[in-house]
């Protein structure tokens, strides 16, 4: 009831003040916000990770009890009045501590909340710091936490700076690392951010403008991965062609001829067309000199046949 009233009349306040004067409102989502800051994301592990082992000590400590509540019922036969008595104690006594152990960790007052609001305290600070500078520079009169206590029964997505600030947040961050010179470009980024969200249709224009370069660069990439690609198999054809040339080669002068097996495994086998190729350097050695010695001796011959022609004729 009472948020009911505060929401009716803060709407009425908005009515009678737009009346004189235009009102910027704006609102967050504080969960929201804190799921895309880091330092949360790593605060809330190590806390999570607490939290599980002390989960785990209480599932040992609530085994324990049963076991105990299970071997009574089994023995209570078997005892007396007094013994029973004193395991019942001793059941009770390890509840109370169990729940005293449980209230410890997980009460409204317990460690987990403590720790929780130790660890996110810092950055809740830096969110609220952000919110701050954002409602000075962009002059709003009023931001609201959607994840708050306060109910907002209806809230157009337009007024939503839950983005802004963690933008805000991760622009602090890394201005701690830029020079001077990446400074004024993360300066002028930050500029066209900040019209796009004072104009969501510039934003849409830009997202357009993003796909379609998105786009160009991928069918560069693969134009230049098929190009890579072409260049690579002419380089191959061209060096298995000049293997090919440098094997014939090899064989033509060692008196063999290649040839591939089934698997497509060259093999060297001897030249069968010519049984006297010479095998061994001496040997061909012999060969060039018989040959040279033949077109000598044929040279003469031929001479000589020439001569006795020419004498024949002259008798004639």
């Amino acid at each position: 009831m009472k948020k009911l009233f505060f929401v009716t009349l803060l709407f009425v306040y908005f009515s009678n003040f737009a009346q004189t004067a235009s009102v910027r409102i704006g609102y967050i989502d504080m969960e929201y916000i804190l799921e895309k800051v880091p330092d949360y994301a790593e605060a809330k592990n190590q806390l999570d990770l607490k939290a599980s082992k002390w989960k785990e000590d209480i599932e040992v400590r609530k085994n324990e009890i049963t076991k105990l509540k299970e071997n009574l019922a089994t023995e209570k036969v078997l005892l007396t009045k007094e013994l029973i008595e004193e395991r019942e104690e001793e059941i009770s006594f390890q509840e109370k501590e169990l729940f005293d152990y449980q209230e410890k960790r997980f009460g409204a007052r317990g460690d987990l909340i403590i720790q929780k609001t130790t660890l996110i305290k810092p950055i809740q600070d830096q969110v609220f710091t952000a919110i701050q500078d954002i409602a000075e520079q962009k002059r709003y009169d009023f931001i609201f936490d959607k994840s708050s206590d306060l109910t907002i029964l209806f809230a157009s997505q337009r007024h939503d700076i839950s983005d802004q600030v963690v933008r805000a947040i991760m622009r602090s961050e890394k201005r701690q690392q830029l020079s001077k010179k990446e400074q004024k470009i993360q300066d002028a980024k930050e500029a066209i951010e900040d019209l796009q969200d004072e104009n969501p249709a510039l934003a849409e224009r830009q997202k357009v403008l993003d796909d379609k370069k998105a786009a160009r660069e991928k069918l560069l990439e693969e134009r230049k991965a098929a190009r890579e690609k072409l260049l690579e198999d002419r380089r191959k054809a061209a060096e298995e062609k000049r293997q090919k040339l440098k094997d014939e080669r090899e064989a033509a002068k060692n008196g063999t001829v290649i040839e591939k097996d089934s698997t497509g495994n060259k093999t060297e086998e001897p030249n069968k067309q010519d049984s006297n190729t010479p095998t061994t350097p001496e040997e061909r050695k012999r060969i060039i000199e018989e040959r040279r010695k033949k077109v000598i001796a044929e040279r003469e011959a031929a001479k000589k046949a020439k001569l006795e022609e020419q004498k024949s004729k002259e008798k004639e």
